[in-house]
């Protein structure tokens, strides 16, 4: 089994994300002993964000390329294929103001891809990608579930993913990380209970 492991916060070793993404990872490991795990740190090693250039590249032949274009062709290519190699993803995604963070974005961007993770038919768009689970470890530090705010950044996953044709998607919340510590270790306590007893239980 080939897994997909996105961390995408800023913060470092003072993540929640990332901390709760480790443990999803781990947990999967011990619970599949057949794990090959591929890791992508997207603030430590930011993929550039969608640009003209990258459709330039995209649509110039691999022996016309200069430098430049010929890392924009790999980053896309290197980032799509792992994707589509993997059987599961697990994607640490802290809310930035209402939205995903934008080094996520860029991963994004780099692997919906028209004809290769979906496509448009008579019928409709298409996604390509049925079959891989995805967990999303979902971080903020306000309180957003149930609330006039939502949560826009898990939407935006749900859509995402959606639409690339994988409906098997699950939650790991911690979420008002910014109201003290009591509620904060509440919420880091409660999701890690839930990555321990419920995510891999039947596994």
């Amino acid at each position: 089994m080939k897994l997909l492991h996105i961390d995408s916060s800023i913060l470092g070793d003072n993540s929640a994300s990332r901390q709760l993404s480790h443990s999803v990872v781990e947990a999967w490991k011990a619970a599949r002993a057949d794990i090959a795990v591929t890791y992508r740190d997207l603030a430590g090693d930011a993929i550039s964000h969608f640009s003209a250039a990258t459709l330039v590249a995209a649509g110039t032949a691999a022996e016309l390329r200069d430098a430049a274009l010929k890392h924009e062709a790999e980053l896309s290519a290197q980032a799509l294929a792992e994707f589509q190699a993997a059987d599961a993803v697990v994607i640490a995604a802290p809310m930035y103001n209402f939205t995903i963070p934008t080094q996520l974005k860029a991963w994004i961007d780099r692997i919906a891809v028209a004809g290769q993770t979906f496509r448009y038919t008579e019928a409709g768009p298409e996604g390509l990608c049925g079959g891989k689970k995805v967990i999303v470890v979902s971080t903020s530090g306000g309180l957003h579930v149930g609330q006039a705010t939502g949560v826009a950044h898990e939407d935006y996953l749900k859509v995402l993913f959606g639409f690339l044709g994988i409906t098997d998607i699950e939650f790991v919340r911690a979420h008002g990380l910014a109201y003290g510590e009591e509620v904060r270790n509440k919420a880091m306590t409660d999701a890690q209970a839930q990555i321990g007893e419920q995510l891999f239980a039947a596994a």
